[in-house]
């Protein structure tokens, strides 16, 4: 079996310290290992949001070339990162075990109060925008494009009183000290994915391989929650760029719970159901409830968002 594996990713520093994390799990497992650095369409478009550029594989197609060719053996994404629907000769291999899922703010204003008027909160996520119109209709938000370390040097240069920003990145590029406010995710329910890492492969690479690299990499309580929320997202057929959430939990009687919604770009309709299934049935959890969505006004909210952005 080979026994250096060539990773891919992103070179941001968030994207490099997931690599190397998956780098040393793979070599305390007794792997030898390479890290790939890979330009993305995402690194490269800065000046426009992700719904303008299209952001369906916006941060993962040129990783996903690199699976093609050979050039690496598996790729590193943030969860949240990878588009609903995977190519045929490609696969999602392993989701690591998740970080806490909330959404935070982060400012360099010790006292910032959230609901102060007229406060600038810097976000790209479409979602975030729709729920803070909701839920903080104080606040204006403004585009923040960049890594992590861009969006913090806008914030200090007073481009913004706050970013909004997953748990995650922030805390594992260690900035927890910057967070004001961590938002409650039962209320700004997080993007599908969010907190976790997740392995892509050819499907193509050697058996004995892949059964090896999951058998390291992957988290079994993470990936059922995540079949769940990935099932939700596929079935909402709006890729990363809607305004969608979905958070699943494994419960103590041994079930999997799915909260999964949709919000108006305004943030005037929100829509969401919370149900439960057996573990097995985590896919089929995400179907059903993505569809109930859709048929309880979703579909509507979708073609706004089209029409929007047409």
């Amino acid at each position: 079996m080979k026994k250096n594996i060539r990773i891919g990713t992103r070179g941001s520093r968030l994207a490099l310290w997931q690599a190397h994390h998956v780098a040393a799990c793979l070599e305390l497992a007794g792997l030898s290992t390479e890290i790939v650095i890979i330009t993305t369409t995402g690194d490269v478009v800065l000046d426009r949001s992700l719904d303008k550029i299209g952001s369906k594989g916006v941060f993962t197609e040129e990783l996903e070339v690199g699976l093609r060719t050979g050039h690496v053996d598996i790729a590193v994404h943030s969860a949240k990162d990878v588009q609903s629907s995977i190519p045929a000769d490609l696969e999602l291999l392993a989701f690591m075990e998740r970080e806490q899922v909330n959404d935070v703010v982060v400012s360099f204003q010790p006292n910032l109060d959230l609901h102060q008027p007229g406060l600038v909160l810097g976000t790209s996520s479409t979602r975030r925008k729709a729920m803070l119109k909701r839920f903080l209709p104080n606040a204006t938000t403004a585009e923040a494009r960049g890594n992590l370390q861009t969006r913090l040097r806008k914030l200090e240069e007073g481009q913004y009183d706050a970013l909004v920003l997953a748990y995650a990145g922030v805390h594992r590029m260690e900035y927890d000290a910057l967070i004001r406010h961590m938002l409650p995710e039962t209320q700004f329910v997080p993007a599908t994915g969010q907190g976790s890492v997740a392995i892509e492969c050819a499907r193509s690479l050697e058996p004995e391989l892949k059964q090896e690299l999951q058998r390291i990499l992957d988290h079994g309580p993470t990936h059922i929650c995540l079949a769940a929320e990935r099932a939700f997202l596929r079935t909402m057929e709006g890729g990363c760029s809607i305004p969608s959430f979905a958070l699943a939990t494994l419960t103590s009687a041994g079930t999997v719970q799915l909260h999964g919604g949709l919000i108006s770009l305004d943030g005037e309709q929100l829509l969401e159901e919370i149900q439960s299934a057996a573990t097995t049935e985590a896919d089929a959890l995400g179907v059903r409830v993505a569809e109930q969505i859709l048929a309880r006004g979703g579909q509507e909210i979708l073609a706004s968002i089209r029409q929007a952005r047409a």
